[in-house]
Order: C-alpha cells, then structure tokens, then sequence
C-alpha cells in the first residue's frame, strides 16, 4: 500500500503508525503542514536505534498514552 493508504487506514481504526521508513514520516509531515488529520506515527531510524530500543519505546508509549493523544503527531526514537 500507498504512505497515505496506509495512514489512512490506521486513523480509520483508530491507530498509532511505527515505522522506520522515512517516506512514511514525510508524508506525516506533510499532513501536519497541510492540516490534515492522521492517527499518529512513531518513528526509529533503521541504523540508529535498535529493535530492543524501539520495544522499550514502545511499550513506555503503549502504557503511559492513548490512541487520541498521539493523533496528528510524529513522535521520533529514541526518547533517551
């Protein structure tokens, strides 16, 4: 699928993107200066944090936010 399918469908379920694919963070921020909606994406780079790394991340996200707080956002790995 398409970026923007993609994100489309995940706002549809009322989901947080991860991806660690630059194409799909720049179409993130293309919304976000164009003012259209999106249900979030978390972003790692491939070289530069570990999987180990994400999972942590993700998983201090996972308990400590919802779905609506993250929506329209893009969010960059590692936190620390």
């Amino acid at each position: 699928m398409e970026d923007a399918a993609l994100l489309d469908r995940a706002q549809e379920l009322g989901r947080v993107w991860f991806s660690r694919d630059d194409d799909l963070v720049r179409e993130a921020t293309r919304r976000q200066r164009e003012g259209l909606s999106f249900g979030g994406v978390i972003y790692a780079h491939q070289r530069e944090v570990s999987i180990g790394r994400c999972t942590l991340d993700l998983h201090l996200i996972a308990e400590a936010s919802e779905p609506e707080e993250l929506r329209d956002r893009v969010i960059f790995l590692p936190f620390f």
